[in-house]
């Protein structure tokens, strides 16, 4: 299974650890063409963190390039359901202001 899923609406499942051992690249980057096409066309992603089971610094900081890099291409990007470590690693990293959590 890969760390992530896109649907033809822009929706994105990540699954897994969101750790340094898991992210070799960040998410635009690792995105298909096809995938970045859809993002774009629908000019919006919704990213459900719900599955994630674990996360460090390396997966804040993906999350942090996910939603510049969206934004940097006209997409608006909203993460739902952030586990609780991972939304207070990123309020004692003073990242929380960054992060569209809804």
């Amino acid at each position: 299974m890969s760390l992530f899923e896109v649907n033809d609406k822009g929706d994105v499942v990540v699954h897994g650890h969101l750790d340094r051992d898991t992210l070799s690249k960040n998410f635009w980057e690792s995105l298909a063409s096809s995938e970045r096409n859809t993002l774009v066309q629908n000019q919006r992603c919704s990213v459900d963190l719900s599955d994630v089971e674990r996360a460090d610094s390396a997966g804040l900081a993906w999350l942090i390039n996910a939603v510049r890099d969206a934004k940097q291409n006209g997409v608006s990007i909203t993460l739902h359901k952030m586990p609780e470590k991972l939304h207070k690693l990123a309020k004692i990293s003073n990242a929380d202001g960054f992060l569209p959590v809804e």
